[in-house]
């Protein structure tokens, strides 16, 4: 479904979320006692009634979000200040809030842990710029990413993100406010994306963060074959090899990492790998999974400038190389970590 304009978006999607919000939590109770009713029908522990309380937060949440930002728009003198450095600082500070908040809830109502194993952006690189590139895998691991970058090591993320994810009006709406881009694919849209990318990762300062996911997907058995066969068509048969010695990611697309470390020379690279959610791939795997008791581990690895390849073959031999390294940690922890016990 395509994407509608911009001022549609502001003027029927974001009232609409706040209208549907105030409507969920006014008739909160008559759904609850229906989730209730339903529970001891469904396989799993009070699983319609978790789902209902999830669902209204992140309702909750968004409505909340978009009202914060409106005040910052009028504060902003009605957008005219958006863009100033206050601004920007005040938008990541409502952010880091509103993810805290989001995970806040996430461990109560899942019971999710999230460890961070590695070196961190902040011990390894302390004063640099860094491109983050993490694998893409599993629902929400973009957010628990930002909230790791924002939250716990205090970066300002620039973001590259599908442009279908400005259907949340609270992800559009702050987003576009930051430096952030939104990709869109289309007929000549590869050498466009990757001069947004170039754009996006220039003048990055000492606390920014770059993070773009190479995969350009989550991980699916079926999206993981068709990026083979795609690297085949291409020709790329050694690329399209090393693929298939990879069995939990897809192949990463290089031409992103290649724009940003061309307009970035000075920035570190910080690899993200991550696991625990691996086996939810769809909507009918995170309702089976309710309530989740899972434990989510980051592992961060980092490279300094000095350390990244200068061609651009290297480069690209370098990236599928820390590709099959995130490939085989994965093997090594996924079954360790989705065995873990409950850490209460």
């Amino acid at each position: 479904m395509p994407l509608p304009p911009r001022w549609v978006r502001r003027l029927l999607l974001a009232p609409g979320v706040v209208l549907l919000a105030v409507t969920v939590l006014t008739t909160l109770p008559a759904w609850a006692l229906l989730a209730l009713a339903a529970s001891p029908l469904v396989p799993g522990r009070l699983r319609p009634l978790r789902l209902l309380w999830i669902v209204t937060v992140y309702l909750v949440w968004d409505a909340a979000a978009l009202l914060a930002l409106f005040v910052l728009w009028v504060a902003a003198g009605f957008g005219a200040r958006k863009r100033s450095p206050a601004f920007q600082r005040a938008h990541y500070l409502l952010a880091g809030h509103f993810l805290r908040v989001l995970f806040w809830q996430a461990r109560w109502a899942l019971r999710l842990r999230i460890d961070v194993v590695g070196a961190d952006p902040d011990t390894a690189l302390p004063g640099r710029p860094e491109l983050v590139l993490c694998r893409h895998a599993g629902p929400g691991d973009s957010f628990i990413l930002i909230h790791a970058l924002v939250n716990w090591f205090h970066r300002e993320p620039r973001i590259v993100l599908k442009a279908t994810l400005q259907w949340d009006p609270a992800i559009d709406v702050l987003l576009n406010r930051l430096p952030n881009r939104f990709i869109a694919p289309g007929p000549d849209g590869r050498e466009t994306m990757l001069e947004q990318i170039g754009h996006l990762a220039a003048d990055l300062d000492d606390d920014d963060a770059f993070v773009i996911f190479p995969e350009g997907g989550n991980f699916t058995p079926s999206r993981r074959l068709r990026a083979i066969s795609r690297l085949r068509a291409l020709g790329l048969d050694r690329m399209a090899s090393r693929a298939e010695r990879m069995q939990h990611v897809l192949a990463p697309q290089p031409g992103g990492l290649l724009a940003a470390l061309g307009a970035a020379p000075d920035a570190g690279v910080v690899f993200v790998a991550h696991t625990g959610l691996d086996r939810m791939l769809t909507v009918t795997d995170v309702w089976r999974e309710l309530p989740m008791d899972k434990r989510i581990v980051m592992r961060f690895w980092s490279v300094p400038p000095e350390d990244i390849p200068v061609g651009r073959q290297e480069r690209i031999d370098w990236l599928f190389d820390w590709w099959s390294r995130i490939d085989r940690w994965i093997a090594a922890n996924r079954d360790e970590v989705a065995g873990a016990p409950d850490p209460r």
